[in-house]
Order: structure tokens, then C-alpha cells, then sequence
């Protein structure tokens, strides 16, 4: 009924180090477990001041070890940035190490600072995506082939048959059509509501079997707290949570923000929102869950200190799922 998010985020004014965020990913990993948390999702971009999780496979690797179960998943996966070869490597050997628990939304991504850092064509990312996919599932059969030129073989091959689970990611019509084009079910990032018709169509087109769709809709809370006193925690909390919401603004542009309710000038004005991020006394939080079935906590949010993100996830397991789960 739960699951975590994590992308990082440590901005220089926070009062909790890089370290110390890393440490507790971990440990809420392992306690999601515990909980019956029923995925952990983790995100990748580059070059980001606030130290914006660059490297998502060592992390998912470094949760797999600390846990048994639970899903993880990549989401998303920016393929273009990366060589195919090296990825498909690292995922195999993740995939073994996870015993096949990981799983990724490829996407193109969308800053161009990040392709001008790798020296990356902005402009042919998505034929770069496909390519790269393509160049994966080869590697994975177990055959030898050419890749660029140049001998390759992909050992040990992925515990999962075929590679592990991909998705791809995006909002846009041109995502949609690539992923019904690739085989691929799709998540999207509930600000476009016509995308469900627009991939669904596109595999009709094909004459595909569409596969798994998630699309929130929009404004849908991706980033939940508990808290009782919710004033205090929105003071307390507020500050982390608006230095997520405008770094995505930027990144996205304000109509796209405005959707998600990241387009806020203030901690009230986002409050005020009623978007994504949401602090929900318990009473609230059951009800919400009642009605949507998930709780998508986003623990250390903007780099949210961990003695304010601790008592959250407590709330929410020791007053809300209990709750839901009786009927009350």
C-alpha cells in the first residue's frame, strides 16, 4: 500500500550531509521491507548542485543488498547518456544480484545541460534511445555481435530471461509511439491526459498488445507525509519540499509545474497548491489511501533531514495502513 522515493537531493543550506542521506536510504530500505513496503523507486540526473543522485545503479545495488524482497525500480533511467554495452553489463549483473527484484523507465530525459556534459546530441536522443535498446536486448540473448565496429559479448548474462523489466517514461505523444514501437508497457508523468489514448492507439496502429500503463493523474501526490500537527510540519518540512518543487519547475517549465503543483513562489503558496506534495494528518492520510489504494511517501525530499522524515513513516505505518487494512 506504500512505496518510497528517493532522487538525493542534498542542498548546502540543509542541515543533513550527503553521507548521512545515503546511510538513511539504506535503512529505509530495509525498514520498507519490513513494513510491507511494495516497491522503491529511485531517479537519475546529472550535474545538479544539490547533489541530485547521478549514479542510480550502484544505489539500487546498494538497496538490493540490504533487502530480500522488494521491487526496485530505476525511474527513469536516462539511456541515451550511457554506452549500451557498459549498461547492459551492469544491469545483467545487477539483475542477478537483485534476483531480477530491479526494473527500469528508460527515458531521453529532458535538460540539455545533461547532454552537453557527456557530449551527447540533444537533438537525437530518442534515436539514440532506441538504438541503445536495441544494442541491450542483443547483448542479452547471449549471442556475440558487432557493436559500432567492434567485437562484443555480454557475460554473465541477466538472471532474468531476455533482460530485466524495462518501461519507458515520458509524457509526450512521440513517447508513446516509441514505447508501443519498442514492445514497451509505459509510466507516465500525469500531466498529459491524453496519453493513455495516445499510447494505446499507437500499439493498435502496430497491432501490439498494449502492456503494464501507470499515468497519475494529475496532481496526484508523489511526495506524502503524516504528520499530526500538520502547521508544524509544513514550517519544519516546508522549506525542503519548495526547493524540490522549483528545482522540477525549472527543469520542466511552469505549465508542466503548474499541472503537478510545483509552480510556487513560497512554502504557503505550495501548501496552497494542493499538488504532489501533500501533509496529511492521519485521519486524512487513511482516507486518501481508502480512495487511491497507494501512499507515495518521498522521505527525504529536498534533502529533509532524517530525525523530520523518520516520524512520517512511522505515522504512516503505525496509525494509517493499520487503519486501512482493518476497514476503519
Amino acid at each position: 500500500m506504500f512505496l518510497l522515493r528517493f532522487d538525493m537531493r542534498a542542498p548546502a543550506w540543509g542541515p543533513a550531509s550527503s553521507e548521512a542521506l545515503y546511510e538513511t536510504a539504506l535503512e529505509m530500505a530495509a525498514w520498507a521491507e519490513d513494513q510491507g513496503g511494495i516497491q522503491l523507486v529511485i531517479s537519475e540526473h546529472h550535474g545538479v548542485e544539490d547533489g541530485y543522485l547521478p549514479a542510480p545503479l550502484i544505489l539500487a545495488a546498494a538497496m538490493a543488498a540490504r533487502t530480500k524482497k522488494i521491487p526496485i525500480q530505476v525511474a527513469a533511467l536516462i539511456v541515451p547518456l550511457h554506452d549500451p554495452v557498459e549498461l547492459a553489463e551492469q544491469m545483467a549483473v545487477l539483475d542477478l544480484l537483485s534476483q531480477g527484484r530491479i526494473s527500469y523507465v528508460v527515458a531521453v530525459g529532458y535538460r540539455p545541460e545533461e547532454y552537453a556534459m557527456f557530449g551527447r546530441d540533444f537533438g537525437t536522443r530518442g534515436k539514440r534511445l532506441e538504438q541503445s535498446l536495441d544494442t541491450m536486448r542483443h547483448a542479452w540473448s547471449g549471442e556475440s555481435f558487432e557493436y559500432q565496429g567492434r567485437p562484443t559479448v555480454v557475460r554473465p548474462l541477466p538472471r532474468t530471461p531476455g533482460g530485466p523489466t524495462l518501461l519507458m517514461g515520458g509524457h509526450s505523444a512521440a513517447a508513446a509511439r516509441r514505447a508501443a514501437r519498442l514492445g514497451l508497457g509505459m509510466i507516465g508523468g500525469g500531466t498529459n491526459p491524453d496519453l493513455h489514448n495516445l499510447y494505446h492507439d499507437a500499439c493498435q496502429a502496430l497491432d501490439r498488445t498494449p502492456g503494464l500503463f501507470v499515468d497519475p493523474s494529475p496532481g496526484a501526490v508523489t511526495a506524502g507525509f503524516v504528520a499530526e500537527d500538520p502547521d508544524r510540519a509544513w514550517a519544519e518540512m516546508g522549506p525542503h519540499l519548495l526547493h524540490d518543487a522549483q528545482q522540477y519547475a525549472k527543469w520542466m517549465g511552469p505549465e508542466q509545474a503548474r499541472i503537478t503543483g510545483q509552480l510556487a513562489d513560497s512554502v504557503e503558496q505550495l501548501r496552497a497548491n494542493q499538488g504532489i506534495y501533500r501533509i496529511m494528518t492521519p485521519d486524512e492520510a487513511i482516507q486518501y489511501v481508502q480512495n487511491n489504494g497507494i501512499f507515495v511517501a518521498m522521505p527525504l525530499c529536498g534533502g529533509l533531514p532524517p530525525d523530520l522524515a523518520w516520524p512520517s513513516l512511522e505515522l504512516l505505518t503505525q496509525r494509517v495502513l493499520p487503519a486501512v487494512q482493518n476497514g476503519s
